[in-house]
């Protein structure tokens, strides 16, 4: 779907027509970070009792911040993965969050070990991983996948920038509770937790020029949007952008000034979801509504595996 919102006009198009849609001189800007295989099965000591990790946030080499699957898991307590690596819950945080520490980092470990973890609504494993993958994929780091790059194939990006559209990278490494619901009646209420995110000195130069000559900054998912104009913010000076490095609360409402994003491209969200509250503060709340329902009438598919829509 593309969505104009100023008019509110849509169309409705397939994804390799997004070229029609981009100027030379656009600059599209992709999250660069690679779901890490964070799901580990283990077992209690001494008990042999069957539990699962999955791995949120790398704090120091060998910790990391954890969700627990299994009763008991307090802090003290020590777990073996099947390949005989142990390791001890160092502290309880809240909920089945704990902060972990392995014998010794997990490096190779984790790769032979780990499965990707899939979003709770997809409910069969995929025969080939990659599929949860963006094709620019190469930071390990998230726990899930920058899903509205998925749509980009090797040879959409190689026309693309046969038409003079530059692909930019940066870095989010995206943690599980960007999916939590905002459960408070009043979302400016909701704790959005930190998620890492790098935008190097190169980066954004090219954006402060690209921005100065007229051109516009495409964001590829709600990462890419939140890193962007997280730099923004630190910089302070409207519209424009030094490098930024380190965690990121921003939460977008509606109301939300954006200072460089001028088109977005995004996947259909969840309700009550903060990505969806992100999109409606660009579109309005008014018009991704209504799109949303125009969506479901077309029998649009949602979420992680669903279609695309630009917004711009």
């Amino acid at each position: 779907m593309v969505l104009n919102r100023k008019t509110g006009e849509r169309l409705h198009r397939h994804f390799f027509n997004i070229s029609e849609y981009l100027q030379p001189g656009d600059l599209l800007v992709v999250n660069r970070s690679r779901v890490i295989p964070a799901r580990l099965p283990a077992r209690k000591l001494p008990t042999g009792g069957k539990v699962e990790l999955l791995l949120l946030d790398r704090l120091a080499p060998g910790q990391w911040k954890a969700l627990v699957g299994g009763k008991g898991l307090l802090k003290g307590k020590k777990v073996e993965l099947e390949n005989g690596l142990k390791a001890e819950i160092e502290e309880e945080l809240e909920g089945a969050q704990r902060i972990i520490r392995f014998e010794q980092p997990l490096g190779k470990d984790l790769e032979a070990l780990g499965q990707v973890p899939l979003p709770p609504y997809i409910h069969q494993s995929l025969e080939d991983s990659e599929r949860y993958q963006t094709v620019y994929a190469e930071e390990p780091g998230s726990s899930a996948a920058p899903t509205a790059g998925l749509h980009f194939t090797p040879n959409l990006l190689t026309q693309l920038a046969q038409q003079g559209v530059e692909m930019l990278e940066l870095t989010l490494h995206i943690g599980l509770d960007t999916f939590a619901p905002v459960t408070e009646s009043d979302p400016q209420e909701h704790i959005i937790h930190t998620e890492w995110c790098h935008l190097s000195p190169e980066a954004a130069q090219k954006i402060n020029t690209a921005k100065k000559r007229g051109n516009r900054i495409v964001a590829v998912g709600t990462t890419s949007v939140r890193v962007l104009e997280s730099a923004a913010r630190a910089f302070k000076t409207k519209g424009t952008l030094t490098a930024f490095e380190g965690p990121t609360d921003l939460f977008i409402l509606p109301g939300y000034e954006f200072q460089i994003v001028d088109a977005m491209i995004t996947n259909f969200h969840l309700p009550r979801s903060t990505l969806l509250m992100l999109v409606s503060a660009f579109a309005s709340q008014e018009k991704i509504l209504e799109s949303y329902r125009h969506a479901i009438k077309q029998n649009y598919r949602f979420y992680s595996f669903g279609d695309a829509m630009l917004i711009q």
